[in-house]
């Protein structure tokens, strides 16, 4: 069975990281790197040393040129719907970077071209590849009954420099997504409606709000809470967050870090019972773990984690959460469709 062929698009920091990443799938080959600037890709070409990859600065071209059997992109949120656009009109399967696309009504552009042309587009959520995560929506699952609450807290204070200092809601647009996202793939349920409130502390140093409180109604009766800052020095949690879920029969929670643990409620004796979950099994870690699903699903013709139908409606939490935010009321999702 020959390899995959793959071309990239995007040549900063996440599209090194993706260039390595393709590089260590074995069934997989990148025959070219896009980037706008060219001279990026000369330079990450010949530092990761990738031998024989092209470099591009015009995607459309490098389609033509190399018939790749799909694409990664990794460009810049701003430029996601163009790219995939591309690609799907010219039935080129996509491995998409989050946000699916700037805004709702790109991404259900996206969709549509997705369903038209017959093609494959996955959205990398690659927080759904930690061994972590899977493990804690196993003793949800197995473990606590009628869930009540799920709540998570994520404290960073990276200081990126680049895009996200300028953008008006850098938490809620670039980072969120992937507690809102896991907050699905958890509860096993969507979002009815949410209520948000932002806010840019006086010593952030981005321009847009940098912290988030919300509160999501699901629709199995449940609620979903998220507090969130990137400007939140000290005691910081994993970026992953730190979770806590409240059930029937007792609550859990995961550090995104160590092994989830259950407490359960007393048995006949009075006593409590505590379940920690071990790792679980994953195809690969993060972006490896979306890559080896993204390629087996091609190969198997099946849909994996991701998809652009499903993945969509975390793009709308964030899209809810941000109208919420700026109206001052709680909105009604809106699926994405």
């Amino acid at each position: 069975m020959s390899a995959l062929r793959a071309v990239l698009v995007g040549a900063g920091p996440m599209g090194r990281a993706w260039a390595e990443t393709i590089r260590g799938h074995p069934d997989v080959r990148l025959v070219c790197w896009v980037d706008l600037v060219v001279d990026r890709v000369v330079q990450g070409v010949q530092e990761l040393r990738l031998g024989d990859v092209a470099a591009d600065d015009d995607l459309l071209a490098a389609l033509d040129r190399h018939a790749p059997d799909f694409v990664v992109d990794v460009s810049v949120p701003g430029a996601h719907h163009e790219v995939t656009a591309a690609c799907l009109d010219r039935r080129v399967a996509v491995l998409g970077e989050k946000p699916m696309a700037a805004t709702l009504e790109e991404a259900r552009d996206l969709v549509e071209r997705s369903e038209r042309s017959v093609t494959l587009f996955v959205v990398s959520q690659n927080r759904r590849y930690n061994q972590g995560l899977v493990a804690f929506r196993g003793l949800l699952a197995e473990e606590l009954g009628e869930l009540g609450q799920l709540n998570v807290e994520f404290y960073r204070a990276p200081h990126f420099g680049g895009f996200r200092d300028e953008m008006d809601s850098p938490l809620l647009v670039d980072m969120a997504i992937h507690a809102f996202d896991a907050a699905r793939y958890l509860s096993g349920s969507d979002p009815l409606s949410v209520s948000c409130s932002e806010l840019n502390p006086p010593w952030s140093w981005y321009r847009g709000a940098a912290s988030a409180v919300a509160d999501f109604e699901l629709d199995n009766g449940a609620h979903f809470s998220y507090q969130g800052s990137w400007c939140a020095a000290g005691h910081e949690t994993s970026w992953d967050g730190s979770w806590r879920a409240v059930a029937a029969r007792g609550s859990a929670l995961w550090d995104g870090t160590t092994d989830p643990v259950a407490e359960l409620l007393p048995g006949d004796d009075g006593s409590t019972r505590t379940v920690r979950a071990g790792p679980a099994s994953i195809p690969g870690p993060g972006i490896a773990g979306s890559l080896a699903d993204f390629v087996d699903a091609l190969r198997k013709d099946r849909t994996p984690m991701g998809e652009c139908h499903d993945n969509i409606k975390s793009l709308a939490m964030v899209s809810a959460a941000l109208e919420s935010s700026r109206t001052g009321r709680r909105v009604r999702l809106d699926s994405g469709r």
